[in-house]
């Protein structure tokens, strides 16, 4: 599992983006790769834990959780 910070969230649309340390373009993500929890309940920076497919029109985060915990920065590297 990788992990990146909400940027933008188009809740009409039901789908956003995340940023990732050290990567120029953000991962696309649609609310159906949501798991434990709600579109509804994201926020811009909330950290989030996923996993990158090759989408339709390039990368893209499914399996897309929050990073458990209170320290989500400080996550171990593996």
């Amino acid at each position: 599992m990788q992990q990146g910070t909400i940027k933008t969230l188009l809740t009409d649309k039901g789908f956003g983006f995340i940023s990732r340390e050290g990567e120029e373009k953000d991962l696309f993500f649609h609310s159906k790769e949501l798991i434990g929890v709600t579109f509804a309940d994201l926020k811009v920076g909330d950290v989030v834990s996923f996993e990158i497919v090759d989408g339709e029109k390039g990368p893209a985060a499914v399996k897309v959780s929050l990073a458990s915990g209170d320290g989500a920065e400080a996550v171990d590297a593996e």
